[in-house]
């Protein structure tokens, strides 16, 4: 497995890796699936595109030895902290330290810009989610956001919120 930036040829294969991870029936493979919690998609083709030509955020991707990619991760530089989004594994290999891999790429990227740490959002009610961050060094913050009215990001079956967690460098 390696780990890469992404780039613009990249976009539908990630779309779909993303799509698949946390949404539909496909998502249920895996521990990370949103399906129960919003329908539509998790994201489109244009968002990643724009994530991508963003000087300040960038996608990195692994990819397995036939150059595939099986999981990706979005950050982008906010300040003194790096924001981490959409991590992803792909729903069949899940629980193989796809993940933690990427992870670490991305407090290595961190690093490198100089943050002093990794900001996360996480669905209040993905309490599996929420518990594996914290082993993984993250810690909520007391914050909280509301989850975006724009179907873009997917159609809640009921009020969900996020939780900051935050990841100290």
């Amino acid at each position: 497995m390696k780990i890469m930036e992404a780039s613009l040829n990249d976009v539908a294969s990630i779309g779909r890796l993303v799509n698949s991870a946390y949404r539909g029936d496909s998502s249920r493979k895996g521990w990370t699936t949103e399906a129960d919690l919003l329908d539509g998609i998790r994201i489109d083709e244009e968002m990643l595109q724009q994530y991508i030509e963003d000087s300040d955020s960038a996608i990195l991707k692994c990819m397995n030895d036939d150059e595939q990619i099986t999981g990706c991760v979005y950050l982008k530089k906010q300040g003194s902290h790096l924001y981490m989004g959409m991590l992803t594994v792909a729903p069949e290999l899940q629980a193989k330290g796809i993940g933690k891999m990427l992870l670490q790429a991305a407090e290595a990227e961190a690093s490198k810009k100089g943050c002093e740490s990794i900001v996360i959002t996480v669905i209040t009610r993905r309490h599996e989610l929420v518990d594996w961050y914290k082993r993984h060094g993250f810690v909520e913050t007391g914050e909280k956001q509301p989850f975006p009215e724009n179907e873009r990001f997917g159609k809640p079956k009921f009020p969900l919120e996020f939780l900051i967690m935050e990841k100290q460098l």
